[in-house]
């Protein structure tokens, strides 16, 4: 099975428990959107839950949720309905992103990166993110890396990082650990520039734009 089609179907499966212990938005992405969120229209990229839309949401009048699992795609719906906020939501890979050129003023694409299997989707997904932001946009970019604890390995590899359900069944989900350097250098070989750079949490952080 493609790889990409796996990791589509494992979060399909594993949706509902997931969604439930995604609750808060994370420190990070709250800071880049204190700082940077403007527009009219702002992308969640490997949107999940909508956690992060929904803080997007309060600073952003059209807000886009994007994910490749349609099972995650429902637990944000549910959530928007809970909740009482909009986010218009799109199925879809993010190495292909079925929006126009130049749409998105802020962006967040954290958590995803590491689940596409080749460099060259991930690089791909990288240039596709800087085609649909605007000129003067922005966008915060995480991936796991090799900083956190749970890893010994200096360099980038390829992983299956088991999520267990209730009851005890465990489901594989496929990553690529990101090593710091190796991070930096796929955002220099993609159409995005890097504004900043930090590790934090055993996550590499990037806020990036397009390349002028």
């Amino acid at each position: 099975m493609d790889r990409r089609i796996e990791v589509r179907d494992t979060y399909d499966r594993i949706a509902t428990h997931f969604a439930a212990t995604r609750e808060y938005a994370w420190p990070e992405v709250e800071e880049y959107l204190e700082t940077h969120a403007t527009g009219e229209i702002g992308l969640d990229l490997g949107c999940g839950n909508c956690r992060h839309a929904e803080a997007m949401s309060a600073s952003i009048d059209v807000v886009l949720g994007l994910d490749v699992s349609r099972g995650l795609l429902e637990t944000g719906r549910e959530r928007t309905q809970n909740r009482g906020f909009d986010v218009d939501l799109v199925q879809a890979d993010a190495a292909s992103i079925p929006l126009r050129d130049d749409l998105v003023y802020t962006a967040v694409y954290v958590a995803t990166l590491h689940h596409l299997p080749t460099r060259e989707a991930r690089v791909d997904s990288l240039d596709e993110l800087a085609r649909v932001l605007a000129p003067d946009g922005t966008a915060l970019v995480s991936a796991w890396s090799t900083a956190h604890d749970a890893f010994e390995e200096t360099e980038g590899f390829d992983t299956t990082v088991a999520w267990t359900l209730p009851g005890g069944e465990a489901v594989d989900r496929f990553y690529h650990i990101y090593d710091p350097d190796e991070f930096r250098a796929d955002l220099e070989s993609s159409a995005l520039e890097t504004v900043s750079f930090e590790l934090s949490s055993g996550n590499c952080y990037a806020v990036v734009r397009p390349s002028s």
